[in-house]
């Protein structure tokens, strides 16, 4: 068969792999400002009301949370670069079952942050032009976002470039501006500075210390995110160096991002202030700095993020549901890839999913678009969970071949086994509080469905390789008699 001949065959059926479309600027920018969500704009103002200053506290130890499982992810991400990420590596190293379970909730938990990204971008872009209706500005981001996704890698990587330094100039000119407020270079700024902190309204820790558990349980889940990095380096050139680089960097990019500009936020607006929920935690502090247009600001650093979110969620929910195609726990079709090496029917599936979500909002009852969100809402927790049990019997499973892996978990086995102490208390703790055990009773019962048709799909795989085998199904031939 002649090589032009088996081109078109292979560009007619569609081939099976992706391309390292991304380049190396593509993933550092990617792996600097990937935390940076609008949970950061918008919902931090939440975490400060409730905790106030010691909301510190909380983003510390989330922050360390996600340090230690970028961390044991990396190790197993640089050992095997995958798309399918910790999904694969569970299929791996604890079953088929649970590569598939952790995989398709991964994949829902992205689906329905695209609805979500979108009605926040339909809600400024409909401040801006109130005559548009919202769901039409929800549908046309979502539509605009999901076109980029469907030509090329590079041109998801483009958009994502562009996107995360915008939001990283913002954040360090916010910490600029801050900056120079306690320092008193602003003079018509109204800033307490450090007082905010120790001594007024109520100390360090004016709602005590349950306060700061409930607040940690929202912050934590503002991170993620963190790892989608290890899903993209699997589409550039030399992936377990760019893995290396960005597990290596999100110490210092949590500690700037996060810590650092929620401790300007909290030196600049007393935790007790009122607008600081109504308008946000960002825009309350740049209004008390007197800085001109605070609201258009935020508004259009907090659009940009949204639509990050959204053109990672597109994205990663793609790049999911492609790899599980791919062993085989999601339709072949969602498998292939066009002549670009992009998975166009993933791509499209996963949005019309997001789509119908989004028609659901705006639709169909409250109680339909809540409950949706309430099974993925302790989603984020299972899978730094299924990261960490993965991590511990991947380790085994490398040093019994005889191939230590190059980057590796520090303390290895303890701080993986505290990761994984920490995060069974946790979610013990979503379950026993009121207006968090919803989220785990729904996450738990979307979890045991897919965990049942997990190990059918198991089943079935192995009843369709032993047809594809028959000499395994049978028995060996009895030794002749002498």
């Amino acid at each position: 068969m002649s090589k032009v001949v088996l081109a078109s065959q292979l560009k007619s059926q569609g081939s099976t792999s992706l391309a390292p479309g991304l380049k190396q600027r593509h993933v550092t920018m990617l792996s600097i400002a990937g935390v940076i969500g609008a949970g950061l704009f918008v919902g931090s103002g939440h975490a400060i009301a409730a905790a106030g200053p010691a909301v510190l506290l909380a983003y510390l130890i989330a922050g360390t949370l996600v340090v230690l499982v970028m961390r044991m992810l990396g190790e197993m991400a640089v050992a095997s670069p995958d798309t399918g990420s910790f999904s694969t590596y569970a299929d791996r190293a604890i079953g088929p079952w649970a590569g598939f379970t952790i995989g398709w909730l991964y994949w829902w938990f992205w689906v329905l942050v695209i609805p979500l990204e979108a009605i926040a971008a339909a809600a400024i872009l409909n401040a801006w032009f109130p005559l548009i209706d919202t769901w039409v500005f929800a549908l046309a981001v979502t539509l605009l976002l999901t076109v980029t996704n469907l030509f090329s890698v590079a041109r998801y990587g483009e958009f994502e470039f562009w996107f995360a330094l915008l939001k990283v100039i913002a954040i360090i000119a916010f910490i600029a501006l801050g900056a120079l407020a306690m320092g008193g270079a602003l003079p018509d700024s109204h800033v307490s500075g450090l007082g905010n902190l120790m001594s007024s309204f109520g100390g360090f820790f004016p709602n005590g210390y349950a306060a700061v558990v409930g607040a940690l349980l929202t912050t934590m889940f503002s991170f993620m995110g963190t790892e989608i990095v290890t899903i993209a380096a699997a589409e550039s050139k030399d992936p377990a160096k760019q893995i290396t680089r960005a597990t290596n960097s999100v110490i210092w990019r949590i500690a700037l991002f996060y810590l650092v500009s929620i401790f300007m936020v909290i030196s600049i607006v007393p935790w007790n202030d009122l607008q600081l929920i109504e308008v946000g935690s960002y825009q309350r502090a740049l209004e008390l700095l007197n800085i001109p247009h605070a609201k258009l600001i935020v508004d259009v650093v907090v659009l940009i993020a949204v639509a990050s979110c959204l053109n990672s969620a597109i994205y990663t929910s793609s790049r999911m549901v492609f790899s599980l195609a791919k062993r085989g726990d999601a339709p072949a079709r969602l498998g292939r890839t066009n002549a670009q090496h992009v998975p166009r029917a993933a791509v499209l599936a996963s949005t019309a999913v997001g789509f119908l979500t989004t028609i659901a909002n705006y639709f169909a009852p409250d109680q339909v678009f809540t409950f949706l969100l309430a099974t993925s809402g302790a989603v984020a927790l299972l899978v730094y969970l299924v990261i960490a049990v993965a991590q511990l019997r991947m380790r085994k499973q490398l040093l019994a071949s005889g191939t230590p892996p190059q980057f590796r978990m520090w303390l290895y086995p303890w701080l993986t086994w505290a990761v994984i102490v920490f995060i069974v208390g946790a979610l013990t703790t979503m379950l026993i509080m009121p207006e968090h055990s919803s989220e785990v009773l729904g996450t738990a019962l979307l979890t045991v469905l897919i965990v049942c048709i997990g190990i059918l799909n198991a089943r079935r795989k192995r009843k369709l390789e032993g047809n594809h085998n028959p000499s395994r199904n049978v028995p060996s031939p009895k030794p002749l008699a002498h």
